[in-house]
């Protein structure tokens, strides 16, 4: 089958679902007359763009901090855009973007989790906020007012994601791109659950 996007330019999440389709190589997913090395210029820039989140990872100390932390105001402005309709929707797209980033700046390396590759901290960060996304829907509170959701959420996803209990330390073992995505994946989602947990017993139950 032959792939050809209109105006026949090849964007960074046209190559992105088709990596993950597992069409790694143009010829494999159908390109016809794109020569790989033509692609590789301007590729390698945009994956470098997005596994940093535009030069973020490059910050120090704890560039996976400072992932985290330039997650909220993002999360923040998907929130605003569309709630967590929205919010899902970027997680959705920039897993995807993050698999084949990732795949594309750690070619030929053996270390498929460099510092600087905070792409997955921005995507699990966003699983984190879902729950109080989803609060600030059901409320008539500010965005300001959950200040204590947004600070849970970014508390217990570095938390998770530094000690990576369980299946998140496996997902990383697997030393491979959709690892390094996946184990940050996981890192919100337990974070989510903590957030929900918590929000449960501070207003069902302690009634603050």
């Amino acid at each position: 089958m032959m792939f050809k996007p209109m105006g026949g330019t090849y964007s960074p999440i046209f190559c992105a679902f088709t990596y993950l389709l597992g069409y790694h190589n143009p010829a494999k997913a159908g390109l016809a007359g794109v020569d790989p090395v033509a692609l590789s210029g301007p590729m390698t820039s945009a994956a470098s763009l997005i596994a940093t989140v535009f030069g973020t990872g490059h910050l120090r100390p704890a560039p996976g901090t400072w992932g985290s932390l330039a997650a909220l105001p993002l999360g923040f402005a998907l929130h605003l855009l569309g709630g967590p309709v929205m919010l899902c929707a970027g997680i959705a797209v920039f897993f995807a973007l993050g698999v084949w980033a990732t795949a594309q700046v750690t070619a030929g390396q053996e270390d498929h989790d460099p510092s600087e590759v905070v792409v997955d901290e921005l995507v699990g960060q966003w699983i984190a906020l879902l729950p109080v996304s989803i609060g600030l829907m059901h409320s008539n509170a500010s965005v300001l007012d959950m200040w204590p959701g947004w600070v849970v959420a970014f508390a217990l996803f570095r938390l998770f994601d530094i000690t990576k209990p369980g299946p998140v330390g496996w997902a990383d073992r697997r030393n491979d791109p959709l690892g390094v995505m996946l184990d940050d994946v996981i890192a919100g989602v337990f974070a989510a659950l903590g957030v929900g947990a918590l929000a449960f017993l501070a207003h069902g139950v302690i009634g603050l």
